[in-house]
């Protein structure tokens, strides 16, 4: 089974459609897919249920989707350095299930291990909680949240090979490899491929089983959030 297709608009075309959920790997705009997330956006797809660490800066990764009003929810930790996620939020065009970082990391690796649902302590007795079951362990009270099973999923890694079996770099490895796990169809966007046997597997983060399609990016563009240098004495 050939998983390597030619680009970011090949990879997506015949599996991106209106109204499905997208899980997006990332953490700022760290260890997001690039070129996956402007395929995504030249689909022209609407009505987007997309679920991320985060909605990217503006005009950048995710906020992109934003620009084009593609997404109609954000199923998301943080959102403190988009200006149009909260413009689009604050005037109702725009849904925010808000969800503690932990915790969206834990509905993601939960749909992807087949658990339908967890019971945490994070959000109990706060807005998290609106809505959900809870329920006594130990005489603590629990509340109840459901796994993320996406449509699709898109991640960035740093190294696969040709079976899909993906290896990440540093902190770019982040929310990828739940989002990997997660996601009905995953397609892995690369800086570079390898032939089958030649990585070792002790190193692979997420096997192949999980990951249907890969891109190459060679030459991410690898933003820093907020660049901070100090100048020379």
């Amino acid at each position: 089974m050939n998983k390597l297709y030619p680009d970011s608009r090949q990879a997506l075309q015949d599996i991106i459609k209106n109204n499905q959920t997208i899980a997006v790997g990332g953490f700022g705009v760290c260890g997001i897919p690039e070129a996956l997330i402007d395929a995504l956006r030249d689909s022209g797809a609407q009505n987007l249920t997309v679920i991320s660490n985060n909605a990217g800066l503006d005009g950048v990764g995710l906020g992109k989707l934003l620009d084009t009003r593609q997404i109609k929810k954000m199923i998301a930790s943080y959102v403190g350095e988009n200006k149009e996620f909260e413009r689009q939020y604050l005037s109702g065009e725009l849904i925010l299930e808000f969800t503690p970082q932990g915790t969206l990391a834990e509905k993601l690796r939960a749909g992807g291990a087949g658990i339908p649902a967890f019971f945490t302590k994070t959000g109990v007795g706060t807005l998290v909680a609106e809505g959900k079951e809870t329920r006594q362990f130990n005489g603590q009270t629990y509340l109840m949240e459901l796994a993320l099973v996406p449509d699709v999923a898109l991640v960035k890694a740093y190294k696969a090979d040709r079976a899909g079996n993906l290896i990440y770099r540093k902190t770019a490895r982040n929310f990828n490899p739940n989002v990997a796990m997660a996601g009905k169809i995953t397609i892995a966007e690369v800086e570079q491929i390898v032939e089958i046997g030649e990585l070792d597997p002790d190193e692979i983060h997420t096997p192949a089983i999980y990951v249907h399609r890969i891109i190459v990016n060679a030459t991410p563009e690898k933003r820093i959030e907020q660049r901070t240098v100090t100048t020379a004495p």
